[in-house]
C-alpha cells in the first residue's frame, strides 16, 4: 500500500499526503528537532504554532532513558506525527557514540514513533574521497543489517533509508540507487550531510547532491533533507522533489543572537526594527529581546525563527498551487549570491525540471517572463520542441516583429495584422522574446498569450530571439519569406540565406 499521495506539482517540486500510523501529514512539511533534555521550545509550542509534527533523537531518549515504551503516550504526543533520528549526527560531531545500529534500530522499533532512522555513518564535509566511499559502504550494511527486524517488527514505523556521499556525487548516486535492494522496506528516503554545507552557504552544492539523489530513486517514494532547515535553500530543494525537512536551526540560530528572515538571518543587534509581523515581532522589538535574560530571548528568537520557516514552506505550496514555483525561484534567487548560485545551479538541470512539471493544470495561470533564466522555464523549453519540430504549411511565410516601442501590447500588432493578411495566401508569424516565433493561427493557445513580459528585453533575450528566427527559417525552405517592422533587431533576408549557405 502507497503511504504517499501527490496531490499537486510544479517543476518537479509536489504537494502530498504522507499518511502515517498518527494521521495525515501534508507536504512539503518541516520536522522541527525538539530536544527532550532542554526546555527552549516544549512540545506544547509547537502545537501552538499549529505543527503537528517534530522529529527527535532516539539515541538521546535511548541514553538517558526517557521513553521506555511508547513515545507518543510518554512525551504526551498523541496527536503528533513523531519523527526519530538515531544518533548519526552524534557521530558527525563527536566520531563515534556508545549505541549500535542493532540497538537503536531495536528501541526504535519498541517505542513506535511514525517514522525512524538506522544509525548511518554521515559522510558529513569531508574533502577525502575514500573515507566519504567507506561513510557509504558503511551506511548500506548498516541497511542491510536493520532489514530483518524491521520486516519482523513493522509496528506501522515508516523507516528511512539514508543517502550518504557528501559532496562527491557519484558516491550520492551509487548510495541511491541501492535503495532499490531494499524500497520494500525502506519507504522513505533521505539525503544526508547538508549541514555544513548550509552553514556555509554552499547551496549550489545541496543542489547537485539533490538532483543526483533523487534522479536515482524511483518519483513515487518520498524524499527527506536533513538538516534542511533554512527558509532560503527550502523552495530550490522542493522544486527538485524534496518533501520534507528537518533543522534544529531555528533554536541554534536563536542561542547565537540569530534572527532568521526568509531572504537573510541578522544578527539580533543588527535590527532596530523586525520585518516580521509574527506573534513574537508584533509584540515585542529588538531592542526588548536584547533586554531580556538570555533564557527568555532564545525561546522567543526560536518561535520567531520557526514561523519565518513555516511561512516559507506555506509560500512554496502556494506558489506550486498557482503554477508560479519557477517564478517564485527567480525572486528568491535574488535575495543573496548564495540562493543566486542555487538558482543558476538549478537550471543546469532544466530537463530534469521540464520532465515532471505538469503540462496541464486545472486552471492555468498567465506566466511572467523576466529575463534570460525564463528562458529555462519548462513552458519555454517546450514550446521550442514544438518550434523546431514545425513543418511549414504554403510556401510563403510572413514573419512581424513585435517592438514594443511600437505597439502598447502584443494583441494591437495582432490587430493589425489581421487587417494586413487577410487576402495574402501565406503562414504568418509572430515574432516575439522568450518564444521566438509563433505561427498566428495557435496564437491564442496556452501559454501564447497568456503571458507578461518586459516592456524591454536584454540583450540576451534578444539574441536568442534572433536565433531561434533564423533557426525556423533555415530549417524551412520557403519560396519566399518576408519580414515586417524587424529593422530594430537587424534582421535582413539575405544575411540569413547568407548565414545558413
Amino acid at each position: 500500500m502507497s503511504i504517499f499521495e501527490v496531490k499537486d506539482e510544479d517543476l518537479a517540486g509536489r504537494i502530498g499526503i504522507l499518511e502515517t500510523a498518527h494521521g495525515k501529514l501534508e507536504t512539503p512539511a518541516f520536522f522541527p528537532v525538539i530536544n527532550i533534555l532542554k526546555d527552549d521550545v516544549r512540545i506544547t509550542d509547537l502545537k501552538n504554532l499549529g505543527l503537528k509534527n517534530f522529529i527527535t533523537n532516539a539515541f538521546i531518549l535511548y541514553k538517558n532513558n526517557l521513553v521506555r515504551e511508547n513515545i507518543h503516550r510518554e512525551l504526551n504526543a498523541d496527536d503528533f506525527i513523531i519523527m526519530t533520528d538515531s544518533g548519526a549526527y552524534q557521530i558527525l560531531e563527536y566520531g563515534s557514540i556508545e549505541v549500535s545500529n542493532l540497538e537503536i534500530v531495536n528501541y526504535q522499533t519498541k517505542i513506535r514513533p511514525d517514522i525512524a532512522v538506522i544509525l548511518d555513518i554521515p559522510t558529513g564535509n569531508t574533502d577525502d574521497y575514500e573515507i566519504a566511499r567507506n561513510t557509504v559502504e558503511q551506511t548500506i550494511e548498516r541497511v542491510k543489517e536493520a532489514s530483518n527486524i524491521i520486516k519482523n517488527n513493522p509496528n506501522n514505523i515508516i523507516w528511512v533509508y539514508p543517502i550518504q556521499g557528501g559532496k562527491f556525487t557519484d558516491l550520492v548516486e551509487y548510495s541511491a540507487k541501492q535503495l532499490n535492494n531494499f524500497d520494500e522496506i525502506y519507504k522513505i528516503a533521505a539525503l544526508g550531510s547538508p549541514t555544513v554545507l548550509l552553514e556555509r552557504y554552499k547551496y549550489d552544492t545541496i543542489i547537485e547532491m539533490i538532483h543526483i539523489a533523487k534522479s536515482s530513486i524511483k518519483r513515487g517514494i518520498p524524499f527527506h533533507l536533513f538538516g534542511g532547515g533554512l527558509p532560503h535553500i527550502i523552495p530550490f530543494a522542493v522544486a527538485l522533489g524534496v518533501d520534507t525537512f528537518d533543522s534544529a536551526s531555528y533554536i541554534l540560530y536563536a542561542r547565537d543572537g540569530r534572527y532568521i528572515t526568509r531572504s537573510r538571518v541578522y544578527k539580533l543587534e543588527e535590527l532596530e526594527y523586525f520585518p516580521c509581523s509574527c506573534p513574537i515581532c508584533s509584540k515585542y522589538t529588538p531592542k526588548d529581546l536584547l533586554l531580556m535574560s538570555k533564557k527568555e530571548r532564545t525561546k522567543l528568537l526560536a518561535i520567531h525563527n520557526l514561523y519565518a520557516i513555516l511561512e516559507e514552506i506555506k509560500a512554496t505550496k502556494q506558489a506550486i498551487k498557482e503554477g508560479r514555483l519557477f517564478e517564485y525561484l527567480q525572486e528568491k534567487a535574488y535575495s543573496h549570491p548564495a540562493t543566486y548560485t542555487a538558482f543558476k545551479t538549478l537550471l543546469k538541470y532544466k530537463d530534469y525540471l521540464e520532465k515532471y512539471d505538469p503540462r496541464i493544470k486545472g486552471n492555468p495561470k498567465g506566466i511572467f517572463l523576466f529575463d534570460e533564466s525564463s528562458l529555462y522555464r519548462p513552458e519555454i523549453l517546450r514550446y521550442k520542441q514544438y518550434l523546431d519540430r514545425y513543418s511549414k504549411r504554403k510556401q510563403k511565410a510572413i514573419i512581424y516583429c513585435y517592438n514594443s516601442k511600437n505597439y502598447e501590447s502584443i494583441y494591437d500588432l495582432k490587430e493589425k495584422i489581421m487587417k494586413e493578411v487577410t487576402e495574402i495566401d501565406a503562414e504568418i508569424f509572430l515574432a516575439l522574446p522568450f518564444f521566438g516565433l509563433i505561427p498566428l493561427n495557435i496564437s491564442n493557445s496556452y501559454p501564447l498569450s497568456q503571458f507578461e513580459m518586459p516592456k524591454e528585453v536584454n540583450e540576451i533575450v534578444i539574441n536568442d530571439m534572433k536565433n531561434k528566427i533564423i533557426k525556423f527559417i533555415t530549417n524551412n525552405n520557403y519560396h519566399y519569406i518576408e519580414l515586417r517592422e524587424c529593422e530594430n533587431l537587424h534582421l535582413h533576408i539575405d544575411s540569413i540565406n547568407s548565414s545558413s549557405g
